[in-house]
């Protein structure tokens, strides 16, 4: 197989840790990751919306996946994170940051290390899961992140 071909057969995901598991999405929904700031609670937002930040003058909308995900909120940690992604509703980009317990790699994995989610005993809603990636014997949960923010949530982060 020449390196294109490996290259193609395989796609890098950020790691990070949220409660006890580890997790990952595609580096190419992620624009970056930011130390914890301020961020100011808006009123009548959705449970799982912590708030807003200001980035470089945009405001930018601020998700606790412990919530979204129905698992017990956690009090942040100098350990915290702000992965900032980017959504798709209708065409248009939404930039939006989601609350992490750490960040630690951007790490590859190729399609033939990537199992589809169980769809029983899991305890995470499996519809959230793209797959259970393999990387040095550690199982890695894949996040499917259009799936988790819909494109009514989506259209109410833009809103709010």
């Amino acid at each position: 197989m020449t390196s294109e071909a490996v290259a193609a057969d395989a796609a890098l995901y950020l790691t990070f840790r949220l409660d006890k598991e580890f997790l990952a999405l595609e580096v190419a929904r992620v624009r970056e990751v930011l130390d914890l700031c301020p961020i100011t609670r808006v009123p009548r937002t959705p449970e799982y919306m912590r708030g807003v930040i200001n980035l470089r003058g945009s405001v930018i909308p601020v998700i606790d996946l412990h919530r979204k995900f129905g698992l017990t909120a956690v009090a942040t940690s100098i350990d915290s994170r702000i992965v900032v992604i980017e959504l798709d509703h209708e065409g248009e980009g939404v930039v939006v940051g989601i609350l992490a317990d750490s960040v630690h790699d951007v790490i590859e994995i190729s399609r033939g290390d990537i199992d589809s989610s169980p769809q029983m005993g899991a305890r995470w809603r499996t519809e959230y899961v793209s797959g259970i990636g393999r990387c040095k014997d550690q199982f890695i949960l894949l996040l499917d992140i259009d799936r988790i923010f819909s494109n009514r949530e989506t259209g109410s982060l833009i809103e709010g």
